[in-house]
C-alpha cells in the first residue's frame, strides 16, 4: 500500500497564454491537458479535490471518470483574485499601472492588485481548506488540482518563509508537489485559524 500523500497539481497551459487569469474561467489547451496527464501518469489516487475553475476542473473531472474516483470541488483552492488585472498580461499592466505592479511584485502582502485579493486572504483560505482536507487523509492518496498562487503560498508557509516571498517560488504548469499529510497537519496545528 502506498503511503498517504496530498499531491498538489497546478493546471496545465491555458488558452490565451500567460496572463493574470485569477478567477477568470479560461480553458486548458490540448497541450495543457496532456501536460497534466503526463504529470499524473504512473500515480494512483483515492480521491480528487479541485478548484472550481475550468482550467482545473476539466482535468479533475476527466481523471475522476477515467479512474472512477470521487471528486470534490473546493472553492478555497481557486486562484488569487487579481481584481482589475484579471485577464491581462504583464506588458499591458506595465504600460498602464507599472507602479502598482512593481509594488505588488516587491511586497504582494501589503500591495495587492487593485480591487483584488490580498495574499494574506489567499493564505487563510488555502490553510482552512488544508485543515479540512487532512482530516480525511489517513491511508489515502489525494490529488488537489489547483493553481500557482495557492501552491506558492502553501510551499512558502511549509518552508517557513514569509508569504511575501511566494511570487519568487517557481511553480510551472502541470507541476506536482507532494506533501505528507502528517507534515501538513503539524504545520496547520501551529498556525492560528
Amino acid at each position: 500500500m502506498s503511503p498517504p500523500v496530498i499531491c498538489f497539481l497546478r493546471h496545465g497551459e491555458t488558452e490565451g497564454g500567460v496572463r493574470y487569469w485569477g478567477h477568470t474561467d479560461v480553458a486548458l489547451t490540448a497541450r495543457g491537458m496532456q501536460q497534466m496527464r503526463e504529470a499524473t501518469s504512473g500515480h494512483s489516487y483515492d480521491r480528487i479535490v479541485s478548484s472550481p475553475l475550468v482550467r482545473c476542473r476539466t482535468f479533475a473531472e476527466d481523471l475522476s471518470l477515467r479512474d472512477n474516483l470521487a471528486m470534490h470541488v473546493e472553492p478555497r483552492f481557486a486562484e488569487m483574485d487579481f481584481g482589475r488585472w484579471s485577464g491581462r498580461d504583464t506588458a499591458e499592466i506595465m504600460a498602464n499601472e507599472a507602479d502598482a505592479l512593481c509594488r505588488f511584485w516587491q511586497d504582494p502582502v501589503r500591495h495587492p492588485p487593485p480591487g483584488g485579493e490580498t495574499l494574506g486572504a489567499v493564505a487563510a483560505r488555502v490553510l482552512a481548506a488544508c485543515r479540512d482536507l487532512i482530516g480525511g487523509t489517513a491511508n489515502r492518496r489525494t490529488l488537489v488540482v489547483t493553481h500557482g498562487g495557492p501552491i506558492r503560498v502553501l510551499l512558502c508557509l511549509l518552508q517557513g518563509l514569509p508569504i511575501n516571498r511566494a511570487l519568487k517560488i517557481e511553480v510551472p504548469h502541470a507541476s506536482l508537489h507532494n506533501i505528507c499529510p502528517g507534515e501538513l497537519a503539524r504545520f496547520c496545528a501551529t498556525v492560528e485559524p
